[in-house]
């Protein structure tokens, strides 16, 4: 589910089960992460989905990458594997305007 980033926080902060995750490259990563974000590079191919799959499907997730993009094509995957809680930030880390660490 795609949410705009007012959404996004809102719903993540009320939710005590929050997972933040960022399935960014390392590299990116390394220029700054939204904090507590754990990371699952998509581009890994069958090892993201491998990760994706070992991943506790009671918890909800809350998927950001650059741009919105791979997010968004991370959260389909995650609805085939049986995860049908993740909600994708609209224009990911380029439009957010929150704190990065």
């Amino acid at each position: 589910m795609n949410l705009t980033q007012e959404e996004w926080v809102s719903q993540k902060e009320a939710d005590e089960n929050a997972v933040l995750l960022d399935v960014r490259t390392e590299d990116e990563c390394d220029q700054g992460i939204i904090e507590g974000a754990i990371n699952i590079d998509i581009h890994k191919g069958q090892e993201f989905v491998d990760a994706i799959a070992a991943l506790d499907k009671s918890k909800n997730y809350y998927v950001y990458c650059r741009s919105g993009m791979r997010s968004a094509k991370a959260c389909e995957i995650m609805n085939e594997l049986g995860i049908d809680n993740a909600y994708n930030l609209l224009g990911g880390i380029i439009e957010w305007e929150g704190d990065v660490v």
